[in-house]
């Protein structure tokens, strides 16, 4: 499948944003605009003109200032599983992105279909087995969650970092090997917003609750860490698991790897890093559907793919496989981040 000029455009871009060189001194006048749009924004919510607004429990923020896929939602799955097994009750709330009604305030469940909730909420419903929430404000979503789960202690909002509409108590930025890239603003570079965090840009949020978790191999700067790597398996449509050992045997189709993610050439190279020999890979844009996924394509391969990919995939091509990806956050993030929400600054958990 060729590439569209998207596809092509993102990579550009990505690849203009690591310094800065001719594209981000082009694109820099565009970004002082976008900074002095962002920059108001935020004034708004800092002096009050625009409401920030709070819900009856603890709010938790994962997100990035960096555009692109960092590893946001791995973060907040893990976050998630961290504060069940301390008995706490928590819900996840997200806008879904690409539903087909963004406008509708849905609850996330099981068998839901990718594009009615978003690829990603469906996927935290599936793996966290937690309340999840779609709508096209946090505020209705968390709202409608603690309506159906009044005993939800904590809710863990994917994404939003720039959202300041809703209160947050923590907040939990996420950084993968790029880093801040160039240190510029959208067009010209990758931030949204300037880091290090200005108390502007905090909008109200006090500094030392915020927790800087890098998802990479060579983190940028100071902050905790993460592990991350492929499962040794990898799951069918029904649940059940092939060891990922067995795709290599003789008798075995040809491996074809798909992924629609930010950032789909991590996911190969983690396939290859394990000895997965991909005769071809296929990289499509992020939140792909598979509409248009078309048969001739991947007919007569194994297809492999990403657990966020697989739900949509799964509708075409049902023989396809999904590598979970395994990840943990250092012990020390788990340490602050438990220390933080039992601060007497803000809400107890325990």
């Amino acid at each position: 499948m060729p590439d569209t000029w998207q596809q092509k455009l993102q990579r550009g871009l990505l690849q203009a944003w690591t310094h800065r060189g001719l594209v981000s001194h082009l694109l820099w006048p565009l970004s002082l605009l976008y900074r002095l749009l962002t920059w108001m924004h935020r004034l708004a919510y800092a002096l009050g003109v625009t409401q920030v607004r709070r819900v009856p429990a603890v709010v938790i923020v994962v997100g990035n200032v960096v555009a692109g896929g960092a590893g946001k939602t791995p973060t907040v799955m893990a976050l998630v599983q961290h504060l069940r097994a301390r008995n706490l009750q928590v819900g996840v709330i997200s806008r879904g992105y690409g539903r087909a009604e963004p406008s509708s305030c849905l609850e996330v469940q099981t068998d839901s279909q990718p594009h009615s909730v978003g690829d990603e909420p469906l996927l935290i419903r599936r793996t966290t087995q937690v309340p999840v929430f779609v709508a096209p404000t946090r505020y209705v979503a968390a709202m409608a969650l603690l309506a159906r789960y009044p005993q939800t202690q904590i809710v863990v909002c994917d994404d939003g970092l720039q959202h300041y509409a809703l209160h947050r108590d923590l907040e939990v930025c996420v950084f993968d090997d790029r880093g801040i890239g160039n240190n510029r603003q959208l067009p010209a570079g990758p931030l949204r917003e300037p880091w290090p965090r200005t108390p502007l840009a905090r909008a109200g949020q006090r500094k030392e609750r915020l927790l800087v978790l890098h998802t990479g191999s060579h983190p940028a700067f100071a902050g905790y860490t993460a592990n991350r790597a492929l499962a040794n398996f990898a799951t069918r449509r029904d649940g059940t698991q092939v060891a990922l050992d067995t795709l290599t045997q003789a008798g075995e189709k040809p491996l074809l790897a798909v992924a629609g993610i930010a950032q789909p050439e991590s996911f190969f190279a983690m396939l290859r890093a394990i000895s997965l020999p991909l005769v071809q890979t296929m990289a499509l844009p992020d939140h792909y559907d598979f509409h248009s996924f078309p048969h001739n394509i991947y007919e007569g391969y194994r297809i492999i793919c990403t657990e966020k990919d697989a739900a949509k995939l799964w509708l075409v091509a049902p023989d396809a496989l999904a590598v979970p990806l395994q990840f943990e956050p250092d012990p020390a993030f788990f340490t602050a981040l438990d220390a933080t929400l039992s601060s007497p600054h803000g809400h107890k958990t325990s």
